[in-house]
């Protein structure tokens, strides 16, 4: 073979060559992009996950910003001295069962007002708490009150009812526009359950952003059941 012929052979290898170091160059550019890719997914995935979870726990003790005048117990409870307690706000509309509430209807009792979704399972948790701690304080001058939120539908709402045997009314909020009516820094409508003791003046006398047991709840209770208005702590931090 003359060194002519061999001259366009050794080119073609050669281009045959750099299109190969091409096509592998794009392959693994493409599986690197991939898996960034599939990295980015399961990075906002577990993001939102997280965000769910947080939505739906304990919810923490801080309800961001205010001068509320909350001090904050070992027991994750919240109180405001008396005089420094903020009125409550307007607080009515439809309720789950298609009737009509206004809290301030109940100005006079004290207001236990818990804020649940039927979607979360720490209410799930402490529906049958509340629904017990009910019926024993109801004719002591105590009113407790639900607000709804988050549920698309009242069907779903309605079945946690019926699930756990609430009797009690709720407010059907899914919005959640309810919850930002209060003074900033009362509640945080991420926090679900949340819980908020109404005094008899129609002020927010305590609150806590976590689930709670019958146990915790009698103790948020108690300071009110006399005709007291109640407390802050004398130990505890101020969310001033």
């Amino acid at each position: 073979m003359s060194a002519a012929s061999r001259a366009p052979l050794r080119s073609n290898l050669s281009n045959l060559s750099d299109r190969s170091d091409r096509s592998n160059r794009v392959d693994a550019t493409a599986g690197t992009t991939g898996r960034v890719r599939r990295r980015v997914a399961l990075t906002a995935g577990a993001a939102a996950v997280v965000l769910f979870a947080t939505a739906c726990g304990s919810g923490g003790t801080s309800g961001g910003g205010g001068q509320t005048g909350f001090i904050t117990g070992s027991d994750g409870i919240s109180t405001v001295k008396e005089g420094e307690r903020a009125d409550a706000p307007d607080l009515s509309g439809k309720t789950v069962d298609g009737g009509q509430l206004d809290v301030d209807d109940h100005k006079g009792k004290v207001v236990v007002l818990n804020v649940w979704g039927s979607w979360c399972p720490p209410c799930r948790a402490e529906a049958k708490n509340f629904e017990t701690v009910y019926q024993d304080v109801k004719d002591q001058g105590v009113q407790f009150v639900g607000i709804n939120t988050r549920d698309t539908s009242v069907g779903p709402a309605r079945a946690f009812e019926e699930e756990f045997g609430v009797s009690y009314p709720s407010l059907y909020d899914p919005t959640g526009k309810l919850m930002l009516r209060f003074e900033k820094g009362t509640l945080n409508p991420q926090a679900v359950p949340s819980t908020l003791i109404i005094d008899r003046e129609g002020k927010v006398a305590a609150r806590t952003l976590q689930a709670l047991s019958e146990e915790k709840l009698r103790k948020m209770l108690d300071p009110y059941l006399t005709g007291e208005s109640g407390a802050a702590g004398e130990s505890g931090e101020s969310e001033k």
